[in-house]
């Protein structure tokens, strides 16, 4: 339900001891997202250094987007670090780039989340003009997830409908970018990811327990 992107920016002390934080949020969350800027300031062995801090998902978001071989090679290196899945741009297609990755992913057993929109408004520009696309993209190379973001919930809601309910979403734009906690839950996202709202608060710990709830009241009021 509660992904927590632990990239920078967060509060510097948090930062520099990510037990601290992963201490104060673990027993809220589902799952953690990781990006470039994560990687590049720790490394692999930061990695490893989440995953023996949780027991939860790790998702490195590396917006993949080259041939089948490049993200293939990509995604070798971080088998044995504890990553679980990491995200990739569909817009490469299936034929000599996602094809090649999926069964990379298989053998090494890190799933694939496909970009199928995103929160920021220039994804209106190029990316979702190409939405039904990467939907059946999705359901073709049999990929983890998708992502879409809490910002578009009429998005979200879309891409239910298409896909069903095999295919798990993952939702950025909570808090600072303008989505409410508990919004993309209500039209059809599994995970809202939550970064700034929680790793720039002076009680990440406290912070990420108030989304957790709002979220479930939200849940509960538009399920039943």
């Amino acid at each position: 339900m509660l992904v927590v992107a632990i990239d920078p920016p967060v509060r510097e002390e948090k930062d520099k001891r990510i037990d601290i934080l992963v201490g104060e949020v673990d027993e809220y969350v589902s799952g953690y997202k990781i990006g470039i800027p994560f990687i590049l300031k720790h490394g692999k062995q930061g990695i490893r250094r989440l995953r023996r801090l949780t027991e939860k998902p790790i998702i490195a978001d590396l917006k993949l987007a080259d041939i089948g071989d490049i993200m293939s090679t990509t995604v070798k290196h971080l088998a044995n670090t504890g990553v679980n899945a990491v995200i990739a741009h569909a817009f490469v297609g299936y034929n000599g780039a996602l094809e090649t990755l999926v069964k990379t992913s298989m053998v090494t057993g890190i799933g694939v989340i496909l970009v199928a929109s995103m929160s920021h408004d220039g994804s209106r520009e190029f990316i979702d003009k190409h939405i039904d696309e990467f939907l059946d993209l999705a359901v073709k190379a049999g990929v983890e997830g998708i992502v879409a973001p809490a910002t578009r919930p009429n998005v979200i809601r879309y891409a239910r409908e298409r896909l069903g309910g095999s295919i798990k979403i993952y939702s950025p734009g909570i808090g600072i970018q303008g989505a409410e906690p508990g919004s993309a839950l209500c039209v059809g996202a599994n995970y809202e990811i939550v970064g700034r709202l929680i790793t720039g608060s002076k009680n990440p710990g406290e912070a990420a327990r108030e989304v957790r709830e709002i979220q479930l009241k939200r849940w509960s009021k538009c399920h039943g």
